[in-house]
């Protein structure tokens, strides 16, 4: 039997097969952050696809920490009934959910927060968003915990089936992780424990609110891509001590959003050798790590991904763009019809939903 389809249990949750939709900002929310129609039709869409799990885009947990324009809001308990209607919709058609929360930090643009003041860790213009935010107080920080907290309490309300805390592509956890945006000299800065103390306070409250058994998933940069940022090493022992934290799950991406040099979603994968552009640090972690391992990155072809979860370099296959492009490219898979996504990388997707409409494929060819 194929890998790929293969049924799985994941941190209590019952999978019908290995793949994951990977968090990806759709752009169908209104500007307080509440949930649009077109929003949960594409949730619903992609449970009725065949994807084994869901990952919404990501919910900021504040309004500040608003990453892109339409982005979906967990910052108030009047967001809750919007996504309810997400959750209900994506069970409804046997799919299981789970959010992504998150705050962007300083990876974020002035036109997108209005009058709020971006904060991070340290006051390090970003290079590709062009804004320096404000240094982060401890109490600022302290807030932030609780506003973290508060959203997964919201989630969870919800009926989401998990969550994720985004940690990856040089948003405000990864700000906190990277030496290269962490420029602290207090408890929150400069040693490895000093670095990761923030997110440690973000689980610890979290797994307070939402309790023992609710799944709590990471997505972490395996290399930042910039020089003084992480490597693959560092990264390593970052999800060692993730998994000490009690994380369920780890999906390993990397690069920073929004710099061309080291994007996290690269243009024109259209061979086999081109995909699965994090295999090789995935793989890594899992000679390290006991918990499950979710790949992302590139994945276009039905043999590369089955490839992956048979070599053990992964445990499970997280495509974003692919589901753009075919919403039911997994049950086309599960059919007979083994053809790669007809997603060719071109990223206009991405640009489209600036447009206020959403994330949709407009093929170029």
């Amino acid at each position: 039997m194929s890998k790929l389809f293969e049924p799985s249990v994941l941190a209590g949750l019952s999978l019908r097969n290995r793949s994951v939709r990977s968090a990806t900002w759709e752009g169908l929310a209104d500007q307080e952050g509440f949930v649009r129609p077109g929003l949960i039709q594409m949730l619903a869409a992609l449970a009725r696809g065949g994807v084994g799990m869901i990952v919404t885009g990501y919910l900021h947990v504040s309004p500040e920490g608003r990453g892109l324009p339409w982005q979906t809001g967990a910052w108030k308990d009047a967001h809750v009934e919007g996504l309810s209607k997400i959750t209900k919709a994506v069970h409804e058609e046997g799919g299981v959910l789970v959010a992504q929360i998150a705050h962007a930090g300083g990876r974020t643009r002035a036109e997108t927060l209005g009058t709020l003041t971006p904060i991070a860790p340290s006051a390090v213009e970003d290079p590709a968003f062009g804004i320096r935010p404000r240094e982060m107080t401890p109490q600022d920080i302290g807030d932030l915990v609780r506003k973290f907290a508060d959203a997964a309490r919201r989630v969870k309300q919800a009926g989401f089936d998990g969550l994720e805390l985004h940690a990856a592509h040089g948003y405000l956890i990864s700000q906190f992780l990277s030496p290269l945006t962490n420029r602290r000299h207090d408890e929150y800065g400069g040693s490895f424990r000093g670095r990761h103390r923030f997110l440690e306070e973000v689980y610890d409250a979290v797994r307070k609110v939402v309790g023992p058994g609710f799944p709590i998933f990471v997505k972490m940069n395996g290399v930042d891509g910039l020089p003084g940022g992480i490597e693959p090493q560092d990264a390593i022992e970052s999800a060692e001590f993730m998994e000490a934290l009690g994380m369920d799950a780890i999906e390993v991406s990397g690069g920073q959003a929004g710099m061309v040099a080291c994007r996290p979603s690269r243009l024109n994968i259209r061979k086999p050798s081109h995909e699965a552009y994090f295999r090789a640090i995935a793989g890594q972690f899992k000679k390290k790590l006991k918990i499950p391992i979710m790949l992302v990155g590139g994945i276009r072809s039905y043999e590369v991904a089955e490839d992956v979860l048979a070599s053990g370099d992964a445990d499970y296959i997280c495509l974003s763009r692919p589901l753009i492009c075919e919403p039911a490219l997994i049950s086309r898979w599960m059919k007979g019809d083994r053809s790669p996504s007809k997603c060719i990388s071109c990223n206009l997707c991405l640009k489209e939903g600036l447009e206020g409409q959403g994330i949709f494929c407009k093929p170029t060819e």
